[in-house]
């Protein structure tokens, strides 16, 4: 195994954190990758010694913290807030309810993260950041360039000032790739950073899940964004090789629908080339944590985040430090 193997606990907030290291450790997992709600890390009370205590529960049962993440929080910052919102944030976030009140709440939240961060002792939050344009992704009626500009100066406006802070405290931020963000596809992607003037702070959390299903090559974005992959999701999604009764978009059928176009999969039974990412990710250099994100409609999840983790370490290899046939050159 060259990389150390991580769940991402977002889908498991159902669970007590003890009883989930409990589980981790015994599915296989070196780690884990803390998510900012349930219990298992709550941004408001992580001081010194909450912190200490977290990472004292994780070392008890022989697990490693590389990364925490704030997806939901996060979300608020750029988005065009309405009562969904409400469903996802916490109640001091939500507050009123007020859309601008929101975003600039999720604003400090997202700061504040980072400080949480620090005193845990990781250097890399992920999550996401909505976007104010992402509704007008299908251009009709027409949607002039000019509105769409208009996102992304709101994106850098909202977002320079916290990746300011950030830089400070020697932290990144990891934008998941995935629609309805700023940023979903490679040419999104790079016109995000762009927005923030090519922040050191601001990078991405690689997951090709949300990329394959588009039609845009995941493996290029690893290639492209070699020095701004700070983290790795692994999860794996199906999608038809022949026409069906729903698109890309997904015609409103919910996940696990047999009519949707695509789905998430337990890692190994999708579409995903997973062998060619990690030949990627070697090439690039890239040494971090591979995270799970299990997600899978059709499967037990134990069974799946157990299967799923075996197949990453049996995946996983180190790069060569040298050509395969150096040794028969001649002295």
């Amino acid at each position: 195994m060259a990389r150390p193997v991580t769940l991402f606990t977002g889908q498991w907030a159902d669970l007590k954190l003890e009883t989930l290291c409990q589980k981790a450790k015994a599915l296989g997992y070196d780690g884990l990758e803390l998510a900012c709600w349930g219990d298992h890390f709550e941004v408001e009370k992580a001081d010194a010694a909450y912190c200490k205590a977290k990472r004292a529960l994780l070392e008890q049962h022989g697990l490693k913290l590389f990364s925490i993440s704030t997806h939901l929080v996060s979300q608020a910052v750029c988005d065009r807030i309405d009562e969904r919102h409400k469903t996802i944030l916490p109640p001091h976030i939500w507050g009123d309810g007020n859309p601008e009140g929101v975003r600039r709440r999720a604003a400090k939240d997202v700061i504040q993260t980072a400080k949480a961060a620090k005193r845990l002792g990781v250097s890399v939050v992920n999550g996401f950041t909505g976007s104010s344009i992402w509704p007008l992704l299908y251009a009709f009626p027409p949607v002039s360039p000019a509105m769409i500009d208009a996102g992304y100066q709101d994106f850098g406006k909202r977002w320079k000032p916290i990746l300011d802070e950030y830089q400070k405290l020697g932290v990144k931020f990891a934008l998941e790739v995935h629609p309805t963000e700023i940023a979903f596809d490679i040419v999104s992607a790079e016109r995000a950073l762009e927005a923030v003037d090519g922040h050191p702070a601001f990078g991405f959390n690689y997951d090709p899940s949300h990329l394959g299903y588009q039609g845009v090559d995941y493996v290029a974005f690893i290639e492209r964004f070699r020095d701004r992959i700070f983290h790795v999701h692994m999860k794996d999604v199906a999608w038809r090789q022949t026409p069906g009764l729903s698109g890309v978009f997904g015609g409103h059928l919910t996940f696990g629908d047999a009519r949707r176009f695509w789905d998430f999969r337990s890692l190994g039974r999708g579409n995903v080339d997973f062998e060619r990412i990690i030949r990627a990710l070697n090439a690039i250099g890239y040494s971090g944590p591979l995270s799970v994100e299990w997600e899978d409609s059709g499967m037990d999840r134990e069974d799946g985040a157990r299967e799923a983790c075996a197949f990453v370490k049996q995946l996983d290899f180190m790069p060569s430090r040298a050509a395969f046939d150096a040794a028969f050159e001649k002295k």
